[in-house]
């Protein structure tokens, strides 16, 4: 599984774009963001799937987010432990 390329990371942009709003979050090149100067979220690719590996903890955790739902799962997710 590679990392995400320019043409996977524009089908995320609208999701990137909600990340990029998120004060915790930095981006420090297209599509991959870091929390406290960590690395915190990046994305891949496999075929036309879609993931986003996330920092929850000390590892990170690989989640599918093809489809729209999902990135909006995500966005939750982030969002309540970017608050805690």
């Amino acid at each position: 599984m590679k990392h995400a390329g320019t043409a996977a990371l524009d089908r995320l942009e609208t999701l990137l774009c909600s990340l990029r709003k998120m004060p915790a979050l930095k981006e420090k090149s297209r599509g991959v963001f870091y929390c406290q100067d960590r690395a915190f979220i990046h994305f891949h690719e496999d075929g036309k799937a879609l993931y986003a590996d996330v920092r929850f903890r000390d590892n990170f955790e690989r989640l599918e987010i093809t489809g729209m739902a999902a990135r909006a799962v995500l966005v939750k997710k982030l969002n309540a432990v970017l608050k805690s």
